[in-house]
């Protein structure tokens, strides 16, 4: 159990959506990182549980990867895309997906698949049905192009 009483996937979970509003933050409101950090002390309504150290810590190595490595991380958005220029993507959804390639990528402990998971149902609660079909397809290229490339390999779900 974590601090805000749930396990370590809803803890993992809610480091996601928090690194999410990070990222936003600094994408709409031309923050950096740092300075977009103070989101993580409550994540969604006031009254929403205040985030684990685990969790905390997640959401920032999180959000720091994917400022450090968003070139990287578009690329291989980029290629999974066909006929989708990253810039011109909603910006969540581009968001959500930036912050799943880098868990694959820099943050291997979770299984891709269940990362994949996370970021179809990131993108379903903040941006819509057809936002997550978006995700989901864009997304699944990259984790086939990852895969292929021995850059990442299938873990089992635990």
């Amino acid at each position: 159990m974590n601090e805000s009483g749930g396990s370590h996937h809803d803890g993992r979970r809610l480091a996601r959506a928090a690194a999410l509003q990070v990222l936003y933050e600094c994408e709409i409101g031309r923050l950096t990182v740092d300075e977009a950090l103070g989101v993580l002390d409550r994540v969604g309504e006031p009254e929403a549980p205040v985030l684990a150290p685990e969790a905390r810590a997640f959401a920032e190595a999180l959000a720091r990867g994917v400022g450090n490595h968003r070139a990287a991380l578009d690329e291989h958005l980029a290629q999974a895309a066909q006929h989708w220029r990253v810039e011109r993507m909603a910006t969540v959804d581009r968001l959500v997906m930036r912050l799943a390639v880098e868990e694959w990528l820099h943050h291997a402990a979770t299984p891709p698949r269940v990362v994949l998971s996370e970021a179809i149902d990131l993108a379903r609660s903040y941006s819509g049905d057809e936002a997550a079909r978006f995700v989901n397809g864009v997304l699944d290229g990259v984790l086939r192009q990852l895969k292929e490339s021995g850059a990442l390999v299938e873990q089992s779900a635990r």
